[in-house]
């Protein structure tokens, strides 16, 4: 069935809806009752604007799960940007801004993708390449970004008060944590103490602390495989922090028994271990001067 059809293909490419409304031009709402079936029979120009998505020329495969290459009924046949049906003009029924927005970058299968392909995406496309993957991140919250401001300030504070050598960045920051061309992480704040491993385009390597501020698109990413790539890369300190949760999750990969685990709430003063607990992060000051969500 065409809803179950288009589901597998958002899932092949690891879109999420709000990405695939972004992309697109389609709203959230009319892209969710499609995906779930509960709209039996899509306008026209909202299916194609999908599958200029979904289904971008060029990807050295059929373009549709249809064997004719679509995902309709009607034969199609390619133009230069999408696929149009024949006799139409090729983008009569898409706006601008999905003219603009057709994904040329999904190419490859995921799986197969390089830095050089990562490095090609548009300037307003946030994401993340973890082993040949393109994961496209949903845009942060307000609240996301004032508790990032919040941590970063705290620890810049102190590197300044002491004079240290290590600088303190907040994510977009292109982190080739394992020093090949298959993975670069954005991760939400990364101190760095190793200059060498500071470049023009990002860092060549493993920050020395990581921050992660947890939202429902990157709980599983954060807790798994990102935890496994900081750890396996030599990052030496690792905090999950989890707004929802409202509790924070300190891994410290030094040691004989590392990864050592510790746990804090929203509660606590955390400690840094990096800087011996010297420096604490005041989350219930944090949680004070936060924008409290409706």
């Amino acid at each position: 069935m065409l809803y179950e059809n288009l589901n597998q293909r958002k899932k092949e490419l690891g879109l999420t809806t709000e990405q695939l409304s972004q992309l697109s031009g389609v709203p959230v709402g009319t892209i969710n009752k499609i995906l779930s079936g509960e709209t039996r029979s899509p306008r026209y120009d909202t299916l194609r604007a999908l599958e200029s998505v979904l289904y971008s020329p060029g990807r050295g495969e059929a373009a549709g799960p249809d064997a004719d290459g679509s995902i309709y009924d009607t034969p199609y046949v390619r133009t230069d940007r999408l696929w149009a049906k024949a006799g139409d003009e090729a983008n009569r029924h898409l706006p601008d801004a999905v003219r603009e927005a057709v994904a040329p970058y999904l190419t490859k299968r995921q799986g197969e993708y390089t830095i050089e392909d990562y490095r090609k995406l548009p300037e307003d496309i946030r994401a993340e390449l973890i082993d040949g993957v393109l994961i496209f991140l949903e845009s942060p919250t307000f609240t996301h970004q004032e508790l990032v401001t919040e941590i970063l300030l705290d620890f810049g504070f102190y590197i300044r008060k002491n004079k240290g050598p290590c600088r303190v960045l907040s994510s977009p920051l292109d982190v080739q944590i394992d020093c090949d061309d298959r993975t670069v992480v954005q991760p939400d704040i990364a101190l760095i103490c190793k200059e060498e491993r500071i470049t023009r385009k990002g860092i060549y390597g493993a920050p020395d602390f990581c921050i992660e501020i947890v939202s429902d698109s990157s709980r599983k990413r954060d807790y798994g495989i990102k935890m496994q790539k900081y750890m396996n890369a030599g990052v030496r300190e690792y905090w999950i922090v989890d707004r929802k949760r409202e509790k924070i999750v300190c891994y410290w990969f030094e040691g004989e028994d590392a990864p050592e685990i510790s746990m804090y709430t929203f509660r606590d003063n955390v400690p840094v271990r990096l800087y011996g607990g010297q420096l604490e992060i005041d989350f219930p000051g944090i949680m004070q001067r936060l924008w409290k969500e409706e």
